[in-house]
């Protein structure tokens, strides 16, 4: 990210540096354009999430440039960083539409997949950056993308919880087969181009829940939540995460 656009992301080099990779674990870092590649090439990160929005009036405030020049040198970033190694998983922000330009078509959308897994994207990530999915919408997209690029093509799916319909739409993504979704300890995160944007739907909430529905996660939810309440010290503010607030309902799986 641009130091002088993002101020928060200006140390990353010095943040991977810090890291004491464990095996098993995958760390990733976000790339949004040729000097962000050039930059995490230069760090021991092993996966880039190479990040487009698709829509021109979100892309020019995150990015700088429209859709199609961005996909057209992100599309160059992925080939390049599979030449030296680094798989790219593609990020498509606001898939589920945009708070300048409100609809997004999807044919749009499953435009700019096609184009990131010609140039040989490993992953897609549906991102629904500013809270404008719902459930029958995120259904919707899944389907089109399977219908379109095959059930084995990678799908990831991002969701913010804006407008509270962050979990519900994992719980849409998970009925249509979708297992890999991003979250955020304590449900950090949000954009800076974005009106009045939230953070991520809360790391230790989506497992909760998923928990609470019998799905194993592998992943010991109590660590989880002391972990989520130590951030909350560390950053010196309520988090919005809510499970760290009110517990678990039950006793629930553990890894």
């Amino acid at each position: 990210m641009n130091p002088k656009v993002v101020p928060q992301m200006a140390d990353a080099e010095d943040v991977m540096k810090a890291i004491n990779k464990r095996n098993g674990v995958t760390y990733a870092g976000l790339v949004l354009s040729r000097s962000g590649l050039e930059r995490a090439i230069e760090t021991d990160v092993d996966l880039l999430h190479v990040v487009v929005a698709t829509s021109d009036t979100f892309n020019q405030k995150n990015a700088r440039r429209t859709v199609e020049k961005g996909v057209e040198e992100n599309s160059a970033v992925i080939r390049d960083a599979k030449n030296a190694g680094r798989p790219s998983a593609a990020v498509l922000a606001t898939s589920f539409g945009c708070p300048y330009e409100g609809h997004v078509d999807e044919t749009k959308v499953l435009h700019v997949v096609e184009r990131f897994l010609n140039a040989g994207a490993t992953e897609i990530v549906l991102a629904d950056t500013t809270g404008m999915a719902n459930p029958t919408k995120v259904k919707q997209m899944v389907r089109l993308f399977k219908e379109n690029f095959g059930a084995d093509t990678p799908l990831g799916l991002h969701f913010h919880n804006t407008r509270g319909l962050g979990l519900a739409n994992v719980v849409a993504g998970y009925e249509e087969g979708v297992t890999t979704f991003d979250a955020a300890l304590g449900g950090l995160g949000g954009c800076p181009f974005a009106p009045n944007a939230v953070g991520n739907v809360a790391s230790e909430d989506l497992i909760h829940m998923l928990h609470e529905m019998g799905i194993a996660t592998d992943v010991d939810l109590e660590k989880l939540l002391k972990t989520a309440n130590w951030l909350e010290r560390v950053m010196g503010k309520t988090l919005p995460g809510m499970v760290m607030k009110a517990g678990p309902a039950y006793e629930t799986t553990k890894s």
